[in-house]
């Protein structure tokens, strides 16, 4: 049987291909959702109205007197759509059984971005519709960033949280039935669109124009941070422990004792595609974390109020985590921790010998692999009159251990 999975643009049979076109003409069944089924009843073929993947290989087996078999998919087949989900199931389940072909299509991005005369070439592209993606993160880097919107990620609620986070001012354009009669675009600030309701499935184009891509390192000066009385990790011991993590793209991090925060600060600028948990059970320090994540617009920062390990039973999978502070829970602590990951990397930091044989002690337990041990002193210059003189910092001990195989020392 050839199966051919066609790219049927907005779904409104003028924004056909002629490619497309000829494909769905010579076909004996169309499948697909009901609202794309029906833009094209006048094309004489069976129908079965179904997006899910299943049932559409299930139905295609049911029917092998099938020559010619077509599943309609919004907008292009390799833009955010079904025909990867579908072909995938293809490929583990059925390979051999069909002659599959994909057909593209016009896609929404291609058709708003050319209603609205601009490229799409510089944009970043995401989609919502039932997707878990770093809008923020994208909008802070991007100049333009294009959405396709979904379910509860609506235009208006995307407003919002843009609007939550101190982007209320970038414009926005939204696009509510393409291609159709009652096609329409709306722009405004993100601020004004928050108000206002839109059709389902619009796309959205969000022009930032004080978007900056994320530093290439960690490296912020000490006075970056309101500090208050709370603890602080200096900025050499920062710079050092970061890089023990060896951080990869979309992490998730803990930082546990996190303090004023200068550490998870640090580490959710240099990865706006993850996400990094602060575990912090001081009630000044908290508010000093909640201010350093509101003037840096940290949204993939996230505050844990507690003490470890009990608050870290709810978080998220770690791939990495920092221990700046145990209060005396260093094993259970590292225990919850490889009770969620068994490879997660960790980082400890020590300034007694009894909190470093602690952590040794620790790390010989759980047979951690890639145990580093590394003591760090330095020394800053200070004036007196008109000369320079080397005030030390006290020796501090960075531990670490665990990790993947590529975190090898």
């Amino acid at each position: 049987m050839k199966l051919q999975i066609v790219g049927v643009g907005m779904g409104n049979p003028d924004t056909l291909t002629r490619q497309a076109e000829r494909a769905i003409a010579q076909s004996d069944c169309l499948i697909g959702a009901q609202r794309m089924l029906e833009a094209f009843k006048d094309f004489a073929a069976a129908r079965f109205a179904s997006c899910s993947p299943t049932e559409i290989l299930e139905h295609l087996h049911r029917h092998p007197e099938y020559r010619t078999a077509t599943v309609l998919m919004s907008g292009d087949v390799g833009f955010y759509s079904g025909a990867k989900g579908l072909c995938s199931l293809i490929e583990r389940e059925a390979s051999g059984e069909f002659e599959v072909v994909r057909i593209p299509g016009v896609s929404s991005v291609q058709y708003f971005c050319a209603l609205l005369q601009t490229s799409w070439d510089d944009a970043k592209l995401l989609s919502l519709h039932g997707r878990k993606q770093d809008l923020l993160g994208a909008v802070m880097t991007y100049p333009k960033v294009f959405l396709l919107t979904g379910g509860e990620n609506t235009p208006r609620a995307v407003c919002g949280r843009l609007t939550e986070w101190g982007l209320g001012d970038v414009r926005i354009w939204v696009g509510e039935w393409l291609s159709y009669p009652d096609e329409a675009v709306i722009q405004g600030s993100a601020r004004e669109l928050a108000e206002r309701d839109f059709a389902p499935l619009s796309v959205m184009l969000v022009c930032n124009p004080l978007a900056q891509a994320p530093p290439p390192t960690h490296g912020l000066p000490d006075g970056t941070f309101l500090r208050g009385g709370a603890p602080m990790t200096k900025s050499e011991v920062r710079a050092v422990s970061i890089a023990q993590l060896r951080l990869h793209r979309g992490d998730v991090v803990w930082d546990v004792g996190a303090g004023t925060g200068s550490v998870c600060c640090e580490i959710a600028r240099v990865l706006p595609d993850g996400a990094v948990y602060a575990v912090e059970r001081d009630a000044e320090a908290l508010e000093l974390l909640r201010q350093n994540r509101q003037r840096m617009s940290l949204y993939n920062l996230h505050i844990a109020a507690g003490e470890a390990p009990g608050a870290l039973e709810t978080l998220p999978t770690p791939d990495a985590v920092f221990i700046g502070g145990s209060g005396g829970g260093m094993a259970e602590i590292i225990a919850c921790i490889l009770k969620k990951n068994s490879a997660a990397r960790i980082v400890a930091n020590a300034i007694t010998l009894e909190t470093v044989a602690e952590v040794l002690d620790s790390f010989r337990r759980f047979a951690l692999p890639h145990q580093e041990v590394l003591q760090l002193t330095s020394a800053r210059a200070h004036t007196a009159g008109n000369k320079h003189m080397m005030m030390g910092q006290n020796p501090i001990w960075i531990l670490s251990g665990g990790g993947r195989p590529d975190d090898a020392g």
